[in-house]
């Protein structure tokens, strides 16, 4: 009887693994609505005329910025929301790291930031909407009711910030389902960071819409390339995001995924740059990029207490990007793009090895190459060809129709080979770590060092890592393994074995991913049992998110799990085809006009609908 109440007692206090306790939906759930509903009741009170609060607040962001309301009180917003909402998320994936499960998602200081952040995008893009009166604001405007036009950059960055929205709930119904997935890359998370990351499209799409056709000139030139520069700045920000885990030091996925995800990112943000706003700008979005990252890492690390996440370089990308263009005309986007991508995905490569032994948790090695280097200039090239499209775009100069939606469909389905190429792991059977601990501390907060012999010897050949990772415990420990013989590595940092920490080797050797536990505390809420820190033992190499993911129920049909995936992915094509669709009807319908006078709607001709293309 006292071992079954202990049970219980721990069971009682242990975190939840799967979804939200019912409180705390029902309290998510109805602060959404009460935020929703003051939302709604500002915008009809300005569509009916009935308040004048928006319109005044547009008033003065216009006054401020030379830009139509509509265009700068929106962009105010959403960039505040974007910001909060990024500091958010890289403490969230922190506190998960160093902590662990939350005991609730109210619980956790990062969720409200994220909530906030992703609310104030959909705001924005709400308010972007709401706020153009009269006659058409700009040609490729929609037309929502007679004498309310919708620029397409508006409703683009309501539609990023609902489908981030979304992703909250959906979560909450995956863990219920499958438990927890604790990795940057579950399905659910990707729709979070994807969401708020593709706002910038809206946004520079938006700026676009709101800018006179004139040329500017003066320091009025200055500034609007300054927005058009941290636009796409924001850009390579938000796509970065998707390199969280392996900035953290703690990736689950194929070591080659970063220099992949890397070139994709640089690809499309620099290229678009480069293209839309001339020579330097790439230069200029990296700058961008490099001090509101790297403010949001110092922040998270030293101010929070928290692990410090790391962050590419990018200056090698856009100096090849800048060298490209000097010898390629932005005139010709394919073109251009396909050649910066090339570059980006292999010089821009190196340049990123170098970066990675200078401050990457997890330096860079020859184990992944040729494949990661291969991998890397394929998806360079695509993502160059989407970010030629996306600059040509905002500068109403894209290719014919036809060419348009073929590079962009061989783009979007090359980058998705290349990451599916790269998601297929193997477990290979026999693989046997002999492991001896030398106690370096004491019983209670014992700590102790390692011996390993890792069977076969070949495993470790042209291993990506071997290491001793310890989380969840107050913080992170990663010790990258001394090798001192064929297959033999020594600890060079003492590791935790006590409390709830969690400590285990891990071994990337190809495509397999591998794990033993070292030490793991008893989890009642999985349930799963503990493993001790035995002083020698030998333990069987087994795929390491049986371990780092030991939360995921395996009692579900996986059937379940692939067309709980592939609903997600459907919503997630579908707001990338309307970005797509967003970008070509802003690009095809032409400039607008010089602004009017504060408060008078513009008068545009528009021109005679052609088919949408992407």
């Amino acid at each position: 009887m006292p071992n079954l109440l202990a049970l219980i007692t721990a069971a009682e206090s242990s975190k939840p693994a799967g979804g939200a306790a019912i409180g705390e939906v029902i309290g998510a759930t109805a602060g959404a609505l009460t935020a929703t509903a003051v939302l709604f009741t500002l915008i009809y009170l300005h569509r009916t005329g009935k308040s004048n609060i928006l319109q005044r607040l547009a008033d003065t962001a216009e006054r401020i910025s030379g830009m139509p309301g509509w265009a700068s009180l929106p962009s105010v917003v959403g960039t505040g929301s974007l910001l909060v909402a990024l500091l958010g998320m890289y403490w969230d994936i922190s506190l998960h790291i160093d902590d662990g499960r939350d005991p609730g998602p109210l619980a956790n200081p990062a969720h409200y930031l994220i909530l906030v952040g992703l609310f104030g995008i959909f705001a924005a893009g709400s308010i972007a909407v709401a706020l153009p009166k009269g006659e058409k604001c700009t040609p490729s405007a929609i037309k929502i009711a007679d004498g309310w036009y919708a620029p397409v950059g508006a409703i683009l960055i309501a539609l990023a910030g609902g489908y981030a929205l979304l992703g909250f709930p959906l979560d909450d119904m995956w863990h219920r389902i499958f438990g927890q997935d604790v990795t940057l890359w579950g399905p659910t998370h990707l729709m979070l960071i994807g969401g708020a990351g593709m706002t910038l499209i809206g946004q520079a799409i938006l700026l676009r819409e709101g800018r006179p056709v004139r040329k500017a000139r003066g320091p009025v030139k200055y500034v609007q390339q300054f927005r058009q520069i941290a636009a796409m700045g924001g850009l390579l920000i938000g796509l970065s995001t998707f390199q969280a885990e392996f900035d953290f030091g703690v990736p689950q996925f194929h070591m080659a995924f970063q220099p992949i995800l890397i070139a994709i990112a640089a690809s499309i943000a620099l290229v678009a740059a480069r293209v839309w706003v001339g020579a330097g700008a790439a230069f200029g979005a990296v700058v961008f990029f490099l001090v509101v990252r790297g403010i949001i890492s110092l922040i998270v690390g030293p101010v929070f207490g928290e692990v410090t996440p790391a962050l590419p370089l990018y200056l090698g990308s856009a100096a090849v990007v800048e060298l490209a263009g000097l010898l390629i005309t932005r005139e010709r986007p394919l073109t251009f793009g396909a050649a910066a991508g090339a570059l980006i995905g292999t010089v821009g490569f190196w340049s990123e090895w170098a970066w990675s032994h200078v401050v990457m948790p997890l330096p860079w090695n020859d184990g992944f190459l040729p494949e990661a280097l291969i991998a890397s200039a394929v998806a360079g090239v695509a993502g160059g060809l989407m970010g030629g499209l996306l600059g040509s775009g905002l500068r109403g100069k894209l290719p014919t129709v036809g060419t348009a939606r073929l590079a962009f469909a061989g783009s979007l389905l090359t980058i998705l080979v290349v990451m599916g190429t790269f998601l297929v792991t193997s477990e290979p059977d026999g693989y046997r770590a002999t492991v001896t601990l030398t106690e370096t501390q004491p019983p209670p907060n014992r700590e102790v060092k390692a011996q390993i012999q890792i069977d076969p010897p070949s495993a470790t050949e042209n291993a990506n890592w071997v290491q001793l990772l310890s989380w969840q415990g107050g913080g992170r420990i990663l010790d990258r393994l001394k090798q001192t013989g064929p297959g033999t590595y020594e600890s060079t940092k003492s590791v935790p074995a006590y409390g709830d920490w969690k400590t285990m080797l891990r071994l990337h050797e190809g495509n397999a991913l591998l794990g033993v536990p070292v030490y793991l505390p008893a989890d009642p809420a999985i349930p799963a049992p503990g493993v001790k820190a035995e002083p020698h033992f030998t333990r069987t190499f087994v795929d390491e998110t049986k371990i780092l993911q030991r939360e995921l129920k395996d009692d579900v049909p996986g059937w379940t799990w692939a067309a709980a995936s592939l609903v997600v992915l459907v919503i997630s094509l579908s707001f990338i085809l309307a970005l797509a669709w967003g970008l070509a009807r802003a690009a095809r319908a032409g400039g607008g006009e010089s602004r009017p006078p504060r408060g008078t709607a513009r008068r545009v001709s528009v021109p005679t609908p052609g088919p949408v293309s992407t």
